[in-house]
């Protein structure tokens, strides 16, 4: 998730091979390699990895294909002879699109009893397995709103007022899940019968819309490193309650505050999954990773390598981690079934109103 911006402080390749050494690279039945298909911010400690090749004997392979809506497309496009063996990040805003193309196959991965109820969204049938869930919320450069001697918005209705016209940028619906995300927040806040003229109010107040939360944290909201570095423009982005601490983590001399702060009151809760891909060549393989990643071990790596919330009950979080990000008590939420009846609706009348 927001790890995106840790990757490109250190230059994440978009093909990794990750794991101990002795592990062959041969492909098909028997293979000792099993290869992970994610969107571009799957991040794990190299040491984690090679403790999964340790237990198990797989090495494991990492591609990375490009936001989370673009590669589940090219897994859609490559349905029954996939790219890999599973694929991770596929989320609640997507999920039935993942579901009704029949891309993977069922599989209860072993410790799933440990993984919080709320998460199991596909809990009857287990072609998906819950890996960490977080918060999108709209981010906001602490050093602009002090300089303005302007408060920060804390809420949906906040962020349509004159005194943040041309502040805010968003991902584009369309082909960015935290640009869908947020489209759904709006949807849950209010209601069928108001969020389109809510977009059209927030139109009018300037929001800048972009392709990929990538472009839209790293390339235009001020408050980033790499919105510095780009001298930004946009004080206002939609990225997660869990971004700051990547602000902190990197920050060399690292400051004693975070320089970017979370709007509360703009959240969507958003769940990945991961699961066992149709056609998958290193079926076992699979498993065995799908079980790795609920084990305690990866549910602990994951906060500071992707900045995400395990969904395995009991797994303590960083003290950086639970100091700088921000604690989320009512995210907006929207059923998986309303969004698999209507998701595709509402993404063309938000194309409709707000891009074209």
């Amino acid at each position: 998730m927001a790890v995106g911006a840790v990757a490109a402080v250190l230059g994440v390749p978009t093909l990794a091979a990750c794991g101990g050494s002795g592990a062959s690279d041969d492909s098909g039945s028997g293979s000792r390699t099993v290869t992970l298909v994610s969107h571009d911010s799957f991040a794990a400690s190299p040491s984690v990895l090679k403790a999964f090749t340790q237990q198990t004997g797989y090495k494991v392979t990492v591609l990375k294909s490009g936001d989370a809506g673009a590669a589940l497309n090219k897994e859609i496009l490559t349905k029954g002879s996939p790219q890999g063996d599973v694929f991770f990040g596929v989320d609640n805003t997507l999920l039935s699109r993942a579901l009704d193309n029949g891309l993977f196959t069922p599989y209860r991965a072993k410790g799933l009893d440990q993984v919080e109820a709320g998460a199991q969204l596909d809990k009857d049938k287990h072609r998906v397995t819950p890996i960490d869930t977080g918060d999108l919320c709209v981010n906001y450069d602490k050093k602009y709103f002090a300089d303005k001697k302007l408060a920060p918005p804390r809420s949906f209705d906040d962020l349509v007022k004159p005194q943040y016209k041309n502040l805010l940028v968003t991902e584009n619906a369309a082909t960015s899940s935290p640009g869908l995300g947020f489209l759904l927040g709006t949807v849950a806040r209010y209601g069928d019968d108001g969020w389109q003229a809510y977009w059209k109010k927030l139109k009018a107040n300037g929001v800048q819309v972009v392709d990929s939360w990538e472009q839209a944290y790293n390339e235009n909201f001020s408050g980033s490193a790499g919105g510095r570095k780009a001298k930004a423009d946009r004080p206002l982005v939609v990225s997660y309650a869990s971004s700051p601490p990547v602000e902190v983590l990197y920050a060399k001399p690292r400051p004693k505050e975070a320089p970017t702060g979370v709007s509360t009151g703009t959240c969507f809760r958003q769940t990945e999954f991961a699961g066992l891909l149709d056609g998958a060549k290193n079926e076992a393989g699979g498993k065995a990773l799908l079980d790795f990643l609920i084990s305690k071990k990866f549910q602990a790596d994951m906060p500071l390598n992707m900045f995400v919330n395990p969904v395995v009950k009991d797994v303590p979080l960083p003290e950086l981690f639970t100091t700088f990000g921000a604690t989320v008590d009512k995210p907006e939420t929207v059923a998986p079934d309303r969004i698999a009846a209507n998701r595709e609706q509402w993404i063309q009348s938000w194309t409709s109103l707000v891009v074209k």
